[in-house]
């Protein structure tokens, strides 16, 4: 393996409750209806505009929009714990050489925010947000583009997911495929589409590296 690419939310950090937060106080506001987190989560798969933009009743888009990356700051420390296994593993993979990427349906904007929050700025040699790709997964686009500016081949490169989007997006673009379960929040409790390798420690994912 020469690369690892990552989805985010769920994924490599526990960022669930702070998009719902930022999601209910929009459609609050805006709609004046309480939505769950299940309702949010199943309109999971465009980005925080895109969700925002074929849900919202209310119009006025662009003050929404505003609103929920203003409230994604703002509560992001609060709610989103910096996770010390997740970082560990990002620095022991970097040192070993590995190149790192992230396909995730945020939004550049969101995605930025979190990784200032969280110290992962300088870790990734591929960003490719919702904002990146017309396909959200669990169409392979954002796969195969990161492959290209990574210079790897699908056999080369493993993809790690939360949700059934995910491995089905890296078995299109004919990756290796790993579950992951091993942050509090997740957005698959059984994959529908089997994985290739399921872990629900980080620890174990490090050592079948490790192992070779």
């Amino acid at each position: 393996m020469k690369a690892i690419i990552f989805d985010f939310d769920g994924t490599l950090a526990d960022t669930l409750p702070v998009c719902f937060y930022a999601f209910q106080t929009v459609f609050k506001e805006f709609d004046n209806i309480n939505v769950t987190t299940d309702e949010v989560k199943a309109m999971f798969g465009p980005s925080e505009t895109g969700i925002i933009k074929e849900n919202l009743m209310n119009s006025n888009h662009d003050k929404a929009i505003e609103l929920y990356y203003e409230k994604y700051n703002e509560r992001h420390r609060e709610l989103v714990r910096d996770n010390k296994e997740i970082n560990s593993l990002l620095r022991f993979l970097k040192s070993e050489g590995y190149k790192l990427g992230i396909v995730t349906g945020k939004a550049k904007r969101s995605l930025l925010i979190s990784l200032k929050h969280l110290n992962m700025n300088d870790l990734f040699d591929v960003i490719i947000t919702g904002d990146d790709v017309n396909n959200p997964k669990p169409h392979p686009e954002g796969v195969n583009k990161a492959l290209e500016k990574l210079g790897v081949k699908n056999s080369e490169t493993v993809f790690l997911g939360d949700s059934n989007a995910d491995i089905l997006a890296g078995k299109q673009a004919n990756v290796h495929t790993v579950g992951v379960q091993w942050l509090p929040n997740y957005q698959t409790p059984a994959f529908s589409v089997k994985p290739d390798k399921m872990y629900s420690r980080v620890d174990e994912f490090t050592q079948s590296l490790t192992r070779g």
